[in-house]
């Protein structure tokens, strides 16, 4: 809850006071008084949602971070990267070097997501220009404080006025665009002449004008400081403070283009295969004048979303995200139907491959996308791809998703390479090791060569938003290590793996999908165990998000969506989907190539990775605590399916340690395995305790049980620091 995380950075605000040795007695008493009063106040509040939140609810959460956190950690962290490189290089970071930036999706993810609506997307646009506003506002007011220089070069423009204060002169006119800005943003009447900001330049240029004539009377050290750190922030965040992303299913754009191609009677393009379609939606781009499109079914909301996104400032919408792609007309019909929709602003258009087989024909199909000379102009030299770690995980298995979406790196940058087009790879991890999930510095390294080059994006889900970017002490520890690790690996990227450690990995991958998917989608047991095993069929009456659970209604767990399937194994502390295959593979390995395995366990950093998140799982797992599901909740016929797979979890330990040469898990990480042990203890407990609680709801659900059940799930999922 957005109540509770502001009391926990209290909290957090009077720990570090009291580590501080200069303590007066009173600023000591006033510092305990703080934690008492946040930790009542906390225990006193309730911790569970009354109402689900709405998609608005979700993105003021995520502003909340970029407020009170990010905008403060992001100029400090670009300073220090700053101070360096000047060091080291004698070059300093650029004013305008774009080294961080942030956006967010919440309010513009509407795959899978019905509540998500153009509607919505217009608010949390304006919501996020608000706070953008306030925040330069603030900014400016303290320059105008700071700011009393009275010296110009003889050569300054005639737009600093005549007045005694020329940088004060500037920045008052610049405060009242800023102000006109929160208030149109709010909805709020104009209070005077001044006009809202239409740009980030419009932004940028003043603070540019005042830092380049401080500079030119020998003021470096005052342009250096906090009007250095807001030109930075206005590349970093600019009038959108997060631009937003829009992520829709492509199945949802072959409808809506089906729709407007009746319309246009050049007959339905849903039933035409792919070279029909790819060749309808080009000369639609090509063609066709935009068209006043009916407001159908299965058109319109897309329509809808397309000009709310044009009507938004420049520099508020970002990327447009594409799921579940599968072929150049996935991307083609985003393209035609923005065309059609009379998209002035052109959005970017971002592929996004989930499954293995989506990641193993990646390459391909951008390579025939890349052989169309208009889809080329159209991209300027310049490609995102999406790549997915989460499904392809819950469709392969932890190692066969790893493996997939190594090779598919590597192809795609040679393909990019081949057409002179330039690759920024945004990478969909998700919080949980299951999810592509782990510590940023272990990703880095074990990223192909060449796919940084270029840059990258990463997504931060879920409850690692909180832990990564939650305080401001760690979040910039957490964006020194994206930088360092993100300059490392570009400067110093690993080699490419040799010949027999590819064809070992390719050989211990196909075991691992076989075995995974053996038990996943090949055992008839399974789906019947899952459900009544764990929490699945309750966490979608949980008030924690604002999306559906399921893709669709019923079905096995190819409908289920991969944050409630982490989730549930989480919450019986099985932890299955981050190492169900892994450890078969391995058994299966060939005894000639037992010694190869061990060297890449050595020497590839993206093998040693792999391992060492693996490992980092099973030391957090309990299959005990997971017996003890079973024993409560599970029927008697489907209990020898959890043996079987507790079984397999011991064979994935042995199987580990024995390539790593380690006597037990977390050997080589003392720290990992010591915070692991002090917290399990705690979890315990709330373990039992859910277990009663869900043999007791499935018998006769109560309002006073649900919220139980909630509360338990909150305290398993911190215990463990991941829900999925």
């Amino acid at each position: 809850r957005r109540t509770n995380r502001h009391k926990y950075r209290r909290l957090a605000g009077a720990l570090a006071t009291l580590d501080r040795e200069d303590l007066t007695p009173y600023e000591r008493r006033r510092a305990d008084a703080t934690l008492r009063r946040e930790i009542t106040a906390l225990w006193l509040t309730d911790d569970v949602r009354v109402e689900r939140p709405t998609p608005v609810d979700e993105a003021k959460g995520g502003l909340d971070i970029v407020e009170d956190v990010l905008w403060h950690t992001v100029p400090d962290t670009l300073r220090e990267l700053d101070e360096v490189l000047l060091a080291r290089t004698g070059q300093g970071l650029p004013l305008d070097a774009r080294t961080i930036t942030v956006a967010s999706w919440m309010g513009g993810d509407r795959d899978g997501n019905p509540f998500v609506t153009a509607e919505v997307t217009r608010a949390v646009c304006a919501e996020s220009r608000r706070r953008a506003a306030k925040l330069f506002a603030g900014e400016v007011r303290q320059l105008i404080d700071e700011l009393s220089v009275v010296a110009l070069p003889k050569d300054a423009p005639a737009s600093f006025g005549t007045t005694r204060e020329p940088y004060r002169n500037v920045l008052a006119g610049l405060l009242a665009r800023l102000e006109a800005t929160e208030r149109a943003a709010a909805g709020a009447p104009p209070l005077g002449a001044a006009v809202p900001l239409s740009s980030p330049e419009e932004l940028r240029e003043p603070l540019h004008r005042c830092h380049a004539a401080l500079v030119a009377v020998g003021a470096e050290d005052v342009a250096g400081g906090r009007l250095a750190d807001a030109i930075r922030r206005s590349y970093v965040f600019g009038l959108g403070l997060a631009p937003i992303d829009v992520r829709q299913d492509a199945e949802v754009h072959v409808d809506a283009l089906d729709a407007a191609t009746r319309h246009m009677g050049l007959g339905p393009y849903s039933e035409l295969d792919e070279a029909g379609r790819a060749q309808l939606a080009l000369d639609v781009l090509s063609r066709y004048r935009p068209a006043e499109l009916p407001e159908v079914e299965g058109l319109g909301e897309v329509v809808a979303t397309l000009k709310a996104c044009d009507e938004q400032p420049d520099g508020a919408i970002g990327a447009y995200v594409i799921s579940m792609s599968r072929e150049p007309s996935d991307v083609l019909s985003v393209l035609a139907l923005q065309h059609l929709a009379g998209v002035r602003r052109r959005l970017r258009v971002v592929p996004l491959f989930e499954t293995l087989d989506d990641l193993e024909r990646a390459p391909d199909v951008m390579k025939r996308l890349f052989a169309i000379p208009r889809y080329l102009e159209l991209i300027g030299g310049r490609q995102e791809i999406m790549i997915g770690y989460s499904d392809s995980a819950k469709d392969a298995g932890r190692i066969g998703s790893a493996w997939a979406l190594y090779r598919a790196q590597e192809a795609l940058v040679e393909v990019c390479r081949a057409h002179g087009v330039k690759l920024t790879l945004f990478h969909g991890r998700g919080g949980t090791v299951g999810r592509g999930g782990g510590p940023t510095s272990l990703a880095m390294r074990s990223q192909p060569p060449g796919s940084i080059e270029d840059g990258l994006r990463v997504t931060v889900q879920g409850e690692m938003i909180e832990a990564q970017l939650g305080l401001v002490g760690v979040a910039r520890r957490a964006l020194e290590v994206y930088v360092s690790s993100a300059i490392e690996a570009a400067v110093a990227p690993a080699a490419a793996p040799r010949p027999e450690w590819r064809a070992a990995m390719e050989a211990l991958s196909k075991r691992s999908v076989e075995a995974y998917r053996g038990v996943v989608r090949g055992e008839p047991r399974f789906v019947p165990y899952f459900r009544a095993g764990t929490p699945e069929p309750e966490l979608g009456h949980l008030r924690i998000g604002s999306r559906p659970a399921r893709r669709a209604r019923g079905g096995g767990v190819e409908s289920l969506r991969a944050i409630p399937w982490i989730f549930a194994w989480t919450q019986t502390r099985l932890l299955l989907p981050a190492w169900l295959g892994v450890g078969e593979a391995l058994a299966k390995t060939p005894a000639e190539e037992r010694s190869t395995l061990e060297e890449m366990a050595r020497d590839w950093p993206f093998f040693q990775s792999s391992l060492d998140l693996v490992e980092m799982v099973l030391a957090k797992a309990d299959p005990q605590i997971a017996a003890h599901y079973d024993r409560v909740l599970v029927p008697e016929e489907l209990r020898p399916l959890g043996a079987e797979l507790r079984a397999r979890f011991e064979t994935t330990v042995r199987e580990v340690l024995a390539v790593r040469g380690h006597e037990g898990l977390l050997r080589d990480n003392p720290v990992l395995g010591r915070s692991i042990q002090l917290r399990n203890p705690y979890v315990d407990p709330i373990n039992a305790v859910q277990a009663t609680l869900l043999l007791r709801l499935r018998e006769n659900a109560t309002p006073e049980l649900e919220r139980a059940f909630a509360i338990t799930v909150q305290g398993v999922a911190a215990g463990m620091r991941n829900t999925g």
